[in-house]
């Protein structure tokens, strides 16, 4: 006996065959419903802390929104986690584009997971400036790594934040170390002198070169240069080799003339091939050097101190500009402000003076 067109229909929904545009309209609207449904604190945080991927992915997303309605829940979650974090070591990792930093982050963790480490990597993309879109595709480079079960990748837009990273990043580091991953690696966008907010939020700050670039002698400029830790060439194979070499023993020079850290630390320079996973443990040897000397001179905790100190200020400052530019005297000033001055009746600093003197509002 043949079945009716709507069993068929139904099986066919069950089975997953037919595609989403072609379900019924109620289960279409459970599918829907499901998905926007936003958990509370206790259905998150409980999965969370036990290790669960898929609710750090959503914590993390609610803390990275920007609507008004999330705050409270975002700041309910942030304070259920605190007493489960800074249990982690915090690695930034940068360099121009092109660098390897990817393909390296993938042989890093790889060879950590393998040691019985849990690794969450947070991937910072850059936000288009036209668009304000990010193609975040960092998942898709580091392909080996995003199906190994000790390791979670989030990537985020860096949108319009200083330092290439995501405007949330600290805050998404607190969950990770809550979901009981230990290495937290924040692959930054590498943005040259900005990378300061970077290296305010790691215990260790990476900074990966290329041989050859034409950059060597940069290396005696301040910036970047000296808040690194250490420096790694990569893509030292092949016929690169000896590029890579030469290239090391420059950077080394240009180190001796910073002084040594706070902690006497002094920074060093390797050589690595990500692509064929050679130096990778040195690279690791030498971050351990570097976090037993700092827990030794007491340096370590100092710095996380001087983390939460910079934090602070940050969350502050994000915070006043916020509610600022949401008064609704505010938005109805700028607006008049902006359009005055397209029509040349004002300049840009009577109008900016114009629109501050708001800021007196609630005092």
């Amino acid at each position: 006996m043949g079945r009716s067109s709507k069993d068929k229909q139904a099986l066919e929904e069950k089975k997953g065959i037919i595609p989403p545009d072609s379900l019924s309209k109620t289960a279409a609207k459970k599918l829907k419903n499901s998905r926007l449904k936003i958990p509370t604190t206790a259905e998150l945080i409980d999965p969370l802390l036990k290790g669960d991927r898929t609710a750090l992915s959503r914590a993390i997303t609610l803390v990275e929104s920007t609507a008004s309605k999330h705050q409270q829940q975002a700041k309910e979650l942030i304070e259920a986690c605190l007493p489960h974090a800074n249990r982690s070591i915090r690695i930034g990792v940068t360099g121009v584009p092109g660098v390897g930093k990817s393909t390296f982050i993938e042989q890093f963790g790889t060879m950590l997971a393998s040691q019985g480490q849990k690794i969450a990597v947070l991937a910072v993309d850059p936000s288009s400036s036209l668009s304000k879109g990010s193609i975040l595709g960092d998942k898709t480079r580091m392909e080996s790594l995003v199906n190994n079960e000790q390791v979670f990748i989030r990537p985020s837009a860096s949108g319009d934040s200083l330092g290439g990273v995501a405007r949330k990043t600290r805050e998404a580091i607190l969950l990770c170390e809550a979901a009981g991953f230990n290495i937290i690696v924040i692959e930054t966008v590498g943005v040259g002198q900005s990378e300061t907010a970077v290296h305010s939020m790691t215990d260790f700050f990476l900074l990966l070169k290329l041989a050859g670039a034409g950059d060597e002698l940069q290396g005696i400029k301040r910036g970047i240069m000296e808040m690194a830790d250490a420096i790694v060439i990569n893509k030292a194979d092949g016929e690169n080799i000896k590029a890579a070499k030469l290239a090391k023993t420059e950077f080394n020079r240009a180190l001796h003339l910073y002084p040594p850290k706070v902690d006497g630390w002094r920074p060093e320079t390797l050589t690595c091939s990500a692509l064929h996973n050679e130096g990778i443990d040195k690279v690791w040897n030498l971050i351990e050097g570097y976090l037993k000397l700092a827990k030794e001179k007491s340096t370590f905790q100092k710095k996380r101190k001087e983390q939460n100190r910079f934090w602070l200020l940050q969350t502050i400052d994000s915070r006043l500009k916020r509610e600022f530019y949401e008064h609704p005297k505010v938005k109805k000033e700028l607006e008049k402000q902006l359009e005055l001055l397209s029509e040349n009746r004002t300049t840009p600093f009577a109008a900016a003076e114009k629109v501050l003197s708001l800021a007196k509002l609630n005092s």
